[in-house]
């Protein structure tokens, strides 16, 4: 497969730039609130835009879904760098933590995004590039078990943030004891 860029092309002036983010992070908030459903004129007031704006940016509402996706996956990707330089199991946790928020954007959106597509499959490319090295190091550092794959912890994770939790400290708690099941036993 050829890989396509997954970048998202920003406006080149600072104010329309500014308004382009708000409106993705607004997106991101109300599909995962809302779900995908919600209007597109309710994002651009979230985003404190006039619908024009949003309509200029993203002229179709597949256009915003695909871009919070890409964005989300950029995030992630991110994120994976900033940490490498940590600790193996703290690298490797810092970015398992984000990617709860990138799972939790991937639910509210996912019957939209085309799965047999181009940009999906190079979003889910960037997404392990950017987290099996971290995953590699830490089991090479013997801070995960020998029998453990990244794709097992990706699943355990998603598997996880798909659960209704009481509060936040009880995500966080039940996430712990998951990732506990990943370090070497004895």
């Amino acid at each position: 497969m050829t890989e396509v860029p997954i970048t998202v092309r920003r406006p080149q002036r600072a104010d329309a730039r500014r308004n382009f983010d708000a409106l993705l992070v607004a997106a991101r908030e109300a599909f995962a609130t809302n779900g995908v459903d919600t209007s597109l004129e309710e994002i651009a007031k979230r985003a404190g835009v006039g619908i024009g704006t949003l309509y200029r940016n993203f002229p179709a509402r597949q256009d915003l879904i695909e871009a919070v996706y890409i964005e989300e996956v950029t995030q992630l990707s991110e994120v994976a760098a900033t940490v490498a330089d940590l600790p193996p199991w703290e690298a490797l946790r810092a970015w398992l933590e984000r990617f709860v928020a990138y799972v939790a954007t991937k639910r509210a959106i996912i019957d939209l995004l085309n799965r047999d597509s181009a940009m999906f499959g190079s979003c889910r490319a960037v997404m392990y590039s950017a987290g099996e090295p971290l995953f590699a190091r830490a089991q090479q550092a013997g801070s995960i078990r020998a029998d453990a794959a990244f794709d097992d912890v990706l699943r355990l994770v998603s598997g996880l943030s798909s659960a209704a939790f009481v509060d936040e400290d009880q995500r966080r708690r039940v996430l712990d004891i998951a990732l506990d099941g990943l370090r070497p036993r004895g």
